[in-house]
C-alpha cells in the first residue's frame, strides 16, 4: 500500500485553484455598450436573433464577448446563442482574440446565373483588394438574378457588377441599400386601395364568400407548393385556438426574385392581402418573414407599417417583421417558424403540421408573399378575373422570374401554363447574341433542368409532363441556359448550394449532398454511385431540401447524356 500511494502521489496532490471560473467571462464594459443597444425594449426569447441582426448591424461583426453579454441580458445559455449564431450564414462571429478582424464582407453571389456571367472572375479580382477592414467572400443568390453578376457591398447590392463598380463602392463607403421607388400609400389609397380590407372587417364580405372566390379562381400558393389557398385558408379558420399568420418571404430558391420585385414596387397590396388574410382567420399577431439579402425591402415595409398604425388600420406592433440571416432551409414553412421563435432553422417532423401547430404551438396560416399579393385584385374583381388569365386549360397568373441567356431577363407577369420558347421570345426579346437556346430550369435550383427540345411544356403546378419528367414548376425560376455552358458545371454549381445549404439535421441530407458535390468535381462521373445517392436522398431526407437535392443531377444523367462523361 505504501508503495502504491508512493508511485501516486502525485494524485493525491491538491489541484491549484483556478483564479477565475471556467468559461467566457463577462466583461462589464462590454456587457455596458451591449446593454445600451437595449434601452427601452422588452426581452422575449423569439427575438434572439433579432437581438444578433442588432448588435451585428452596429458592429459589423459578432464577437465572443458580445455573445456572453447578450446570453446575460436574455437569460439564455451561452451555448444555445452560439448555437444559433453561427447556424445562419450572415452572422460573422469571431473570437476575441482575433485582434484585426475585417468589419465590412464584401459577398460575390455564386449563384448558377451570376456565374454564367461571371462571378468567378470578379471574385477573384477582388480577393486582391482585400485589407484589414474588408473581406471578400462567396455568397448564395442574393435574388438578384436578372441582373447578374451581383455583389453586395455591406448592404448595397451592385447590380451588374464589375471589379471597378465594386471597388468605387467600397472607396466611396456605399454600403447602405438603394431603396428604389414605390407606390406610397396616399397613392395606393387614391387608387381604392384598404375598401376591400375594410368591408372584410365590417364583415360586408363573408368568410364562407372569400373561400368561395378565392376556390373559384384557382390561386394556389405561389411559393412552390402550389396548395390551393382557400382551402389553406379554411382548414386553419376553423381552428377555435388563437391563431397567427405567418408570411413566408424567404425566397431563397437561386432564380427567384418575384418577390422583391413586389415588395420594392407595390407594398400595400401585398399588406391589405396581408390584412384580409389576418381578418379571415382572426390572427392574434402577424409575422413578416423576409430575407436578409433584401434590405430595401425590409425598409420599405417597415416605414409603411408605421403609415399604416399612424392611420390606424392596425395597432402598434400587430404586423411585425422578422429578418431572415442567410439560411435557405427557412423557406420551408415549418424551418421559418422556428427562425421566427428566435432559434436554428431546423425543419420538423411532420405531422403535425403548422396549420395545427405553428407559431408558438398555435394554428398558423403561412402563405408566400406573391399568393397574398394577388387576394385584393381578387376578391375586388372576382374569381373569373383571375381564373380566366391562364391559357392550355390552367388558371391565373404566374409572375416568371426569368433569367440567364436572354437579352430581356426580370419578372415576367404571364398566364399560367405560359411555355419557356413564349417566355424567351414574347416576353424577354430572343436570346442573347451568339447564344442558342440549349436548356432551361423550369423551377429554380431544385426543379430539374430540361433540354430545349422540351420546350412547349406548359409551365404551372400539376402539369403532368413536368411531373412525368421529375420536373416542378416550384417558385417559377426560370433559368435559360445557352449552347455556351457546360452542362455539368452548371449542375455541380447547384449540388455546391445544396450542400452549403444543408442544414445538416438529418444524415441522408447532410452526407448526401457532400458525397454527390465530390463526385462530380471528378472530369468522369461515376453514375451507379450518383444514382444510389439521389435514390436515398430522396427517399430519406426529413424535408424538400435533402428530398429534391439531385433532381437537377438525375435531369442531367437523363437529358444531357451527350454532354456527360462517365468512368
Amino acid at each position: 500500500m505504501n508503495n502504491f500511494i508512493s508511485q501516486n502521489k502525485s494524485a493525491f496532490i491538491k489541484k491549484k485553484k483556478r483564479w477565475k471560473p471556467k468559461g467566457r467571462q463577462l466583461e462589464k464594459e462590454i456587457f455596458a455598450e451591449i446593454q445600451s443597444l437595449f434601452v427601452g425594449k422588452t426581452i422575449a426569447r423569439d427575438e434572439l436573433i433579432e437581438y444578433l441582426h442588432l448588435i451585428q448591424d452596429k458592429y459589423g461583426i459578432l464577437y465572443d464577448k458580445h455573445l456572453v453579454a447578450l446570453a446575460e441580458i436574455t437569460n439564455l445559455p451561452l451555448a444555445e446563442i452560439y448555437e444559433v449564431a453561427t447556424f445562419y450564414a450572415h452572422f460573422n462571429v469571431v473570437k476575441n482574440k482575433d485582434k484585426i478582424v475585417p468589419v465590412n464582407f464584401i459577398r460575390v453571389c455564386e449563384s448558377l446565373t451570376c456565374e454564367l456571367f461571371g462571378a468567378k472572375n470578379i471574385l477573384n479580382e477582388l480577393k486582391n483588394y482585400e485589407d484589414k477592414n474588408i473581406k471578400i467572400v462567396p455568397g448564395p443568390c442574393m435574388g438578384r438574378c436578372q441582373s447578374a453578376p451581383t455583389v453586395c457591398v455591406g448592404k448595397n447590392y451592385i447590380d451588374n457588377a464589375t471589379s471597378k463598380s465594386v471597388i468605387d463602392a467600397i472607396n466611396l463607403k456605399k454600403f447602405k441599400p438603394v431603396i428604389p421607388k414605390y407606390k406610397k400609400y396616399d397613392e395606393y389609397i387614391s387608387s381604392g386601395g384598404y375598401v376591400i380590407s375594410q368591408k372584410i372587417k365590417d364583415k360586408e364580405i363573408s368568410n364562407e364568400e372569400i373561400v368561395k372566390i378565392l376556390n373559384d379562381s384557382g390561386l394556389s400558393g405561389k411559393g412552390g407548393a402550389g396548395f390551393p389557398t382557400g382551402k389553406k385558408w379554411q382548414i386553419v379558420s376553423q381552428y377555435k385556438d388563437q391563431k397567427y399568420l405567418a408570411i413566408n418571404g424567404d425566397e431563397g430558391e437561386p432564380g427567384t426574385f418575384k418577390d422583391r420585385y413586389y415588395l420594392e414596387s407595390e407594398p400595400h397590396r401585398f399588406l391589405e392581402g396581408v390584412l384580409i388574410a389576418a381578418y379571415f382567420i382572426k390572427a392574434r399577431k402577424v409575422y413578416i418573414y423576409i430575407r436578409d439579402e433584401y434590405p430595401a425591402a425590409i425598409e420599405i415595409l417597415r416605414k409603411e407599417i408605421i403609415v399604416l398604425e399612424k392611420n390606424d388600420l392596425i395597432e402598434k406592433n400587430y404586423f411585425i417583421i422578422r429578418r431572415g440571416a442567410g439560411a435557405y432551409i427557412c423557406g420551408e414553412e415549418s424551418a421559418m417558424i422556428e427562425s421566427i421563435e428566435g432559434k436554428r432553422g431546423l425543419p420538423r417532423n411532420r405531422p403535425p403540421y403548422v396549420a395545427e401547430v405553428g407559431l408558438f404551438g398555435k394554428p398558423t396560416l403561412v402563405n408566400n408573399i406573391e399568393t397574398i399579393f394577388w387576394i385584393r385584385d381578387i376578391i375586388e374583381k372576382g374569381p373569373d378575373w383571375f381564373s380566366s388569365q391562364g391559357t392550355r386549360g390552367r388558371k391565373g397568373f404566374h409572375s416568371y422570374s426569368v433569367s440567364g441567356r436572354v437579352k430581356n431577363p426580370g419578372v415576367k407577369i404571364a398566364p399560367a401554363g405560359t411555355t419557356v420558347t413564349e417566355l424567351i421570345d414574347n416576353h424577354c426579346g430572343g436570346m442573347l447574341e451568339g447564344h442558342n437556346f440549349k436548356g432551361y430550369l423550369p423551377g429554380g435550383a431544385s426543379g430539374g433542368i430540361l433540354p430545349s427540345t422540351l420546350n412547349n411544356i406548359p409551365l404551372d403546378y400539376g402539369v403532368k409532363e413536368l411531373d412525368d419528367l421529375g420536373c416542378f414548376l416550384g417558385s417559377a425560376a426560370i433559368v435559360i441556359l445557352s449552347d455556351k455552358d457546360n452542362i455539368m458545371d452548371v449542375g455541380l454549381n447547384l449540388l455546391k448550394f445544396f450542400e452549403d445549404e444543408s442544414c445538416g439535421q438529418c444524415t441522408p441530407c447532410r452526407v448526401g449532398t457532400e458525397k454527390t458535390v465530390k463526385l462530380m468535381q471528378n472530369k468522369k462521373w461515376n453514375k451507379k454511385q450518383l444514382e444510389d445517392l439521389s435514390l436515398v436522398m430522396a427517399d430519406a431526407s426529413i424535408c424538400g431540401l435533402g428530398q429534391a437535392a439531385t433532381n437537377p443531377l438525375k435531369s442531367i444523367m437523363k437529358h444531357f447524356a451527350d454532354d456527360i462523361q462517365y468512368e
